[in-house]
């Protein structure tokens, strides 16, 4: 549907009774990637205190995969965002056609599993290889300013306070235990904001 906020009249009116729902955002504007939270919050309000989006089958469309040179959302992100939620995800171009059939024999496919389960959205596999835990501390990890930040502790933090944090951070994210999309570029971001802290302090 429209995504200006002027159709949003008769955006609301699909909300009731929706059993699937394509969230599409374009891999070079990253605006458009942190929209996906308002777009489900807005579903979520006008579904109103009744209505649920645990029975709604949603696929996320990372789109304009074919404008590889100005990508700035990658796939690790975006596959990260669907499937700490539980939701399918998809590279596509609707410029080429790429993924876009798989994406919908994917999408009419889960729809029908979940009229065939009663309602309920079927399980994706993704969802149960990490924890929600896991999603946002790699989020977290990405959008950090600085080595403190990566590590959450404050600047001026002993050699103690930032070596417990690095182990609590390794045990969560290590690449052994942890599947989570972006995972092992935020274990190995982690060892080098500690290995960075150490050096300069006494």
């Amino acid at each position: 549907m429209a995504g200006h906020p002027f159709f949003y009249e008769v955006r609301n009116e699909f909300y009731k009774d929706t059993q699937g729902a394509v969230l599409v955002y374009d891999v070079g504007q990253k605006d458009s990637f942190d929209a996906l939270d308002a777009w489900l919050a807005e579903m979520k309000q006008d579904l109103g205190p009744h209505g649920s989006t645990d029975n709604i089958v949603f696929v996320v469309c990372a789109n304009k995969i074919d404008c590889a040179k100005h990508r700035c959302v990658d796939e690790s992100e975006g596959r990260l965002w669907a499937e700490s939620r539980g939701f399918l995800y998809f590279e596509t171009s609707a410029q080429t056609g790429e993924g876009i059939n798989e994406m919908f024999q994917a999408f009419y496919a889960s729809i029908v599993d979940l009229c065939e389960n009663g309602g309920k959205r079927p399980v994706t596999n993704s969802s149960a290889s990490f924890t929600k835990e896991q999603a946002d501390t790699i989020r977290r990890i990405r959008n950090s300013k600085d080595s403190w930040d990566m590590l959450g502790v404050k600047p001026g933090a002993s050699r103690d306070e930032v070596n417990k944090a690095y182990r609590k951070l390794a045990v969560l994210l290590h690449p052994d235990k942890c599947v989570a999309p972006g995972s092992e570029d935020a274990f190995k971001a982690v060892v080098n904001a500690r290995t960075a802290l150490l050096k300069n302090i006494k």
